[in-house]
């Protein structure tokens, strides 16, 4: 156990919506959470280095791994949202909400190969496929897990 990372018990409460920008970054507080929790030991169903978090990860040109050496030091998000300024592939402030704009609109319903999957999905939530963004579906699921868990 890292005692320098505080952050959510994720057995107990969501990690924060996708939708949270840090520094203008979709993702990062989510993912954010889930390290801290992951270090923590008590990140509870949640994943980190997960295909989410890599959709940041890959935007950025980093690895988990290292964004999780980061993180293990203790750094607050902020200082995370100026690393990720600072590591992988270069992007101004106008790509990074373009990019996160674009991943907050996914649908992906829209996108054969993952249609099925995502159905599967939002269905015990009564959501449309066609209208749920991946967000939308993640925030509702969270809210799920926690009012059964309540």
């Amino acid at each position: 156990m890292n005692d320098k990372v505080k952050g959510k018990d994720l057995t107990k409460e969501a990690p924060r919506s996708p939708r949270t920008r840090i520094g203008g970054y979709a993702i990062l507080a989510r993912t954010y959470d889930k390290c801290c929790a992951l270090i923590a030991g008590n990140i509870g169903e949640y994943h980190f280095d997960c295909p989410l978090d890599n959709m940041l990860f890959g935007f950025k040109g980093v690895k988990g791994d290292d964004f999780k050496a980061e993180v293990e030091k203790g750094v607050s998000d902020q200082e995370m949202a100026k690393w990720l300024d600072t590591h992988g592939d270069k992007k101004t402030p106008e790509e990074v909400k373009a990019w996160s704009d674009e991943v907050e609109a996914t649908n992906p319903y829209n996108n054969p190969e993952k249609r099925e999957w995502f159905e599967e999905q939002v269905k015990p939530h009564g959501l449309d496929p066609a209208k749920t963004t991946l967000f939308d579906w993640l925030e509702t699921d969270d809210k799920a897990s926690y009012q059964k868990a309540a």
